[in-house]
C-alpha cells in the first residue's frame, strides 16, 4: 500500500514547486460530488477547464456518455438545453509519460483519429472508470494477440469461437471477455509459435493491478487531472441504465464550483485520499 501510495503522490507532483495556491473542483451530482484537481503539466488543458468551469460553462450539462467498466462523459456544452453561447476549439495534445489512465484520471474527449489525426481534444472530457487487469495481462502485446486471434478463427476448429467472445463480450463485460483472451494466450503460442510478451511501465503497471483503469487509451487521449475524492460517486454513475449511444436513461446533470485553495492544504488533502 505504501508503494501504491508513493506513486499517486508522485503523479501529483505536477504543480510547481514555487506555486502557493492551486485549484480544487466539484463536480457536483445528484449522485453526489466528485472533486478533482488538474495538472501543471498539461497546461492548454488545464487553463481552458478551470476557465469553462469558473465561468460556469460546464453547468447545466449532463454526463451524456456513460459506459460501465469504461468512463463517464461529460463536458457537451453545445448540448445544453436552451444554450445560445457555442463553444468550439482545438487544444493540441499534451501527452506526458507520469500522466496516465488510471481509475479517477480525468482526461480529454476528441474526435477519432481518421478526422483528428494530431489528437487534439475538444471541450469535452472524461473520468475513467475502468477495470483492474492482472499483471500478465499488462505484460501482453494484445494488439499483436488480436492480429493472430484472427488467424486462429479462420481455421475450421475455431470458428465458433468469434461468436463466443463476442457473447461474452456483451453479456459478462469487459473484464470477462479479457479474461477468455488470456486463457487463449497458450493456445495462440504453440499454433503460431510467437511470444507476445512485453514491457509495461513498473509505476502504471501497480496502479492497473490494484485501482483499475483503462491502459489503452494511454497516448492517444490527453490526461490532464485526476479525482481526488469522490470514485464512489463516479461508480455509481458508471452503473445507471444507458440507452442508445450510451446515453443515461435519466439525465445526469452537474454544476461545478471551484475553489482556490493553499498548496499545504492541497497536498494533505490529496495524501489522505
Amino acid at each position: 500500500m505504501k508503494n501504491i501510495l508513493s506513486i499517486m503522490i508522485g503523479l501529483v507532483l505536477t504543480l510547481s514547486a514555487c506555486a502557493k495556491k492551486d485549484y480544487l473542483v466539484t463536480i457536483k451530482t445528484s449522485y453526489g460530488d466528485i472533486k478533482v484537481i488538474l495538472y501543471d503539466q498539461a497546461p492548454n488543458h488545464k487553463e481552458s477547464f478551470l476557465k469553462l468551469a469558473k465561468n460556469g460553462d460546464y453547468d447545466s450539462t449532463a454526463f451524456h456518455r456513460v459506459i460501465k467498466d469504461f468512463m463517464i462523459q461529460g463536458g457537451d456544452i453545445n448540448a445544453r438545453p436552451g444554450n445560445e453561447k457555442k463553444i468550439d476549439y482545438k487544444i493540441q495534445a499534451e501527452f506526458v509519460d507520469t500522466l496516465f489512465h488510471h481509475k479517477g484520471a480525468l482526461a480529454a474527449a476528441r474526435e477519432g483519429d481518421n478526422r483528428n489525426p494530431t489528437k487534439a481534444s475538444g471541450i469535452q472530457w472524461y473520468i475513467v472508470q475502468g477495470v483492474v487487469y492482472s499483471e500478465d495481462e499488462l505484460t501482453t502485446d494484445m494488439q499483436k494477440m488480436n492480429d493472430y486471434m484472427k488467424q486462429l478463427m479462420q481455421m475450421p476448429e475455431y470458428v465458433n469461437l468469434q461468436e463466443e467472445l463476442s457473447k461474452i463480450y456483451y453479456e459478462q463485460g469487459q473484464e470477462a471477455y479479457g479474461n477468455k483472451l488470456m486463457k487463449m494466450k497458450p493456445i495462440l503460442e504453440k499454433e503460431f509459435n510467437v511470444t507476445f510478451e512485453k514491457e509495461f511501465p513498473e509505476d502504471r503497471l501497480k496502479l492497473y493491478t490494484t485501482i483499475g483503469g483503462t491502459p489503452h487509451l494511454d497516448g492517444a487521449y490527453t490526461v490532464f487531472g485526476r479525482v481526488v475524492d469522490g470514485l464512489d460517486v463516479v461508480d455509481k454513475i458508471a452503473a445507471v441504465e444507458t440507452a442508445a449511444m450510451d446515453k443515461p436513461v435519466d439525465d445526469i446533470f452537474m454544476t461545478m464550483e471551484v475553489e482556490e485553495i493553499n498548496l499545504k492544504k492541497f497536498k494533505k488533502l490529496y495524501e489522505i485520499r
